[in-house]
C-alpha cells in the first residue's frame, strides 16, 4: 500500500503507527462520537481496515526506541479487518471506533488487544491468541463474540460489554483459556447465550451485576468450567434462563448472593457435580424461580442458603443429593416452595430453622453429624416425617444415633420407638398386632421402665391370687413352707430359684396362670436386661 493512496486520516495514523501516538478522529460532541450514530459521520472519519491490516502485519518498521502500535480513536472503520492466521507483534487499541463489518481474528497470534467502546457487528476471535489483555470494555458487539479455544495471557476485560445475538451464542468462549482474571460485570449484559463449557481460568470470574437473558435455554452455559480463584455471580446479577455449572471446578468460593435466576418449570441452578475449594453462597436474597441442584456436588466449606427464596412448587426445588460439605446453613427467608431433596448427602454440621421447613422432603441416605439448633425428638421426628418417600429406616438411625452422640439417650429411645411404630404401619394386619402388643408392654424394648411396672403389676397379681388358692405341694410327705409372693417371684425370674417353685404346683386354671407368669416375667426380665445393658454401655 503506497502512503499517497491514503485519505488524510489514514494518512495521520500511518505517520502515527511507528512511533504508537495515538489519533482521535472524535468531534468532542459525546452525542456524535457515540459508535452508534456513525451512519452520520463525515468520511474524514472514515478508516479502511485494509489500512489497519497493514499496519499490523509490518507494513511500516518502527521508530528506533518507541513501541510502534495503532491507536485510534472515533473512527468508522470500513471493509473487512481480516487477519486471520496472522502473526501480529504490535498492540491494537480503538477506542470509540464503530465497524462495517465483524472483524476477524481467527488463528491469530496477537499482541494486547484493546476495542473500548466500540460498535462491532460481531467479532470471530476463534483459536485467537493474544500475549496480552484483550479489552473490550463498554463495547456493543451484535452477531456473537466467538472466543472458543482462544487463549489470553493476560486479562479478558468485557466490564459494561452488551452482546446482542437473541436466540443465538451471544458468548461462545468453549474452552477459552485466561490466565488471569475474566470481567463480565460494571452493566455487563448478553441478550442470547453466554456458553464457558471447558474454559479455563487462572484467576477470578466476576459476573457481578450482569444481566444475562435467554429465556428459551441456558443464560450461561459453563459445565466443566475451571476458576483457579473465585467466582462472583452478585452485586445484582440477574440471569433469565438456565445457569448451567455442571461440573465446574472452583478453586477458591462462588458467590450467588443477592441473585435472581428465572427458569419457571425448570432448573434456574444446575450445579450438579460442581466441586469447590472453600465457600458456595446462595444466600441473602438470591432467589430462584425453578429448580436448583447441587446433587453429587463437592463443598469443602459451607454451602449457605440463609435468606435464600427457592420457589419450584411442581417438583424438587433444591436438590442436594449426594452434596459432601463440611456445612449446610439451610435457613431460607421463608418456606422453600416445592421438595428439598438431601438424600444420601454427606454433610458434617447440618443448620436449619424449623419456621422454613419445607413441606416435602427427601432425607433417606442423609448423613449428618451435628443437627443446630438442638431439637427435641419430637420436633425432629415431624421434620422426619415429612420425608415424600414414606417411612425409611436410615434417616430414624441416624438421628438416634446423633442424640446418642450428644448423650441424649432418652432422646435417641424416643426416636428408634417412634421408628418400630412408623415401620408398623408399614406392615400387613398381623404383624400390626403383635406390633401393638409389643408397643404396649415393652414400648418395643425401648421403655424398659414400663417393663418393669409390668413385672410388678404380675408380682401383685401373683402374689394375691396365689394367696387364696395355694397351690398343691408336689411331694406329700415334705411339708414345705409357702410363700404367695417368693412363689410368684420365683415364676417371674427367669433364671435361678428361690426354691419356691419346685415344691408347688398349682391346678386348673391356675397352673394357666403361672405359666402366663413365667412367659410374661421371661419376655419382660429380657427387656429390663436389655435396657439396663444399653444404659450401663453408654456410661
Amino acid at each position: 500500500m503506497k502512503i499517497e493512496d491514503l485519505t488524510p486520516s489514514e494518512r495521520l495514523l500511518w505517520e502515527a503507527f511507528p512511533s504508537g501516538e495515538s489519533i482521535d478522529l472524535s468531534s468532542g460532541d459525546p452525542a456524535l462520537d457515540d459508535p452508534g450514530t456513525s451512519a452520520r459521520w463525515g468520511h474524514e472519519r472514515f478508516v479502511r481496515a485494509e489500512v489497519l491490516v497493514a499496519l499490523l502485519v509490518g507494513a511500516v518498521e518502527p521508530e528506533p526506541g518507541r513501541v510502534a502500535a495503532v491507536r485510534l480513536g472515533g473512527a468508522r472503520i470500513t471493509g473487512s479487518l481480516n487477519l486471520g492466521h496472522a502473526e501480529v507483534h504490535v498492540p491494537l487499541a480503538l477506542t470509540g471506533c464503530s465497524f462495517d463489518e465483524a472483524p476477524h481474528l481467527y488463528w491469530a497470534s496477537m499482541n494486547s488487544v484493546h476495542l473500548m467502546r466500540c460498535r462491532l457487528p460481531g467479532l470471530v476471535a476463534s483459536g485467537t491468541r493474544v500475549d496480552g489483555h484483550l479489552w473490550l470494555e463498554g463495547s456493543r458487539i451484535s452477531g456473537g463474540l466467538w472466543l472458543d479455544g482462544a487463549n489470553i495471557t493476560g486479562i479478558l476485560n468485557m466490564s459494561g460489554v452488551h452482546l446482542v445475538n437473541p436466540g443465538g451464542d451471544a458468548l461462545l468462549a468453549d474452552r477459552l483459556t485466561v490466565e488471569a482474571n475474566v470481567y463480565c460485570d460494571q452493566g455487563f449484559t448478553a441478550n442470547g447465550e453466554v456458553r464457558l463449557p471447558g474454559a479455563r481460568v487462572g484467576g477470578q470470574l466476576i459476573f457481578r451485576e450482569a444481566r444475562l437473558y435467554n429465556p428459551s435455554g441456558a443464560a450461561l452455559y459453563a459445565s466443566r468450567l475451571d476458576v483457579a480463584a473465585n467466582v462472583f455471580c452478585d452485586g445484582g446479577f440477574t440471569a433469565d434462563g438456565e445457569v448451567r455449572l455442571r461440573g465446574a471446578r472452583v478453586g477458591g468460593y462462588l458467590s450467588f448472593v443477592g441473585a435472581h435466576l428465572n427458569a419457571p418449570e425448570r432448573t434456574a441452578l444446575n450445579a450438579d457435580d460442581l466441586a469447590v475449594e472453600t465457600d458456595v453462597y446462595c444466600s441473602d436474597g438470591f432467589t430462584a424461580n425453578g429448580a436448583v441442584s447441587f446433587a453429587g456436588a463437592r463443598v469443602t466449606g459451607q454451602l449457605s442458603l440463609r435468606g435464600s427464596h427457592l420457589n419450584h412448587e411442581s417438583g424438587t426445588a433444591l436438590s442436594l443429593q449426594r452434596l459432601q460439605s463440611e456445612e449446610l446453613l439451610l435457613r431460607p427467608a421463608e418456606v422453600i416452595k416445592g421438595t428439598a431433596d438431601l438424600s444420601y448427602a454427606r454433610i458434617n454440621l447440618l443448620r436449619d430453622d424449623k419456621a422454613t421447613w419445607p413441606d416435602r422432603l427427601q432425607l433417606d441416605g442423609l448423613q449428618y453429624e451435628t443437627l443446630e439448633p438442638a431439637l427435641s425428638a419430637r420436633e425432629r421426628l415431624a421434620w422426619l416425617r415429612r420425608d415424600t418417600d414414606g417411612y425409611a429406616p436410615q434417616p430414624y438411625e441416624r438421628l438416634a444415633q446423633t442424640y446418642r452422640t450428644l448423650g441424649l439417650d432418652a432422646d435417641g429411645r424416643s426416636v428408634l420407638l417412634a421408628k418400630a411404630r412408623d415401620r408398623r404401619n408399614t406392615q400387613g394386619i398381623p404383624r400390626k398386632v403383635v406390633g401393638w402388643l409389643q408397643d404396649l408392654l415393652v414400648g418395643y424394648g425401648y421403655r424398659p421402665f414400663r417393663a418393669a411396672s409390668w413385672l410388678i403389676g404380675l408380682l401383685a397379681f401373683g402374689t394375691i391370687v396365689f394367696s387364696l388358692n395355694k397351690p398343691d405341694v408336689l411331694d406329700e410327705g415334705h411339708k414345705p413352707h409357702f410363700n404367695a409372693f417368693f412363689y410368684t417371684l420365683d415364676l417371674l425370674l427367669p433364671i435361678g430359684s428361690l426354691g419356691q417353685e419346685v415344691e408347688f404346683a398349682p391346678k386348673g386354671i391356675y397352673q394357666w396362670i403361672a405359666n402366663l407368669i413365667v412367659a410374661g416375667g421371661l419376655l419382660l426380665g429380657l427387656t429390663v436386661a436389655a435396657g439396663a445393658t444399653r444404659a450401663l454401655s453408654r456410661e
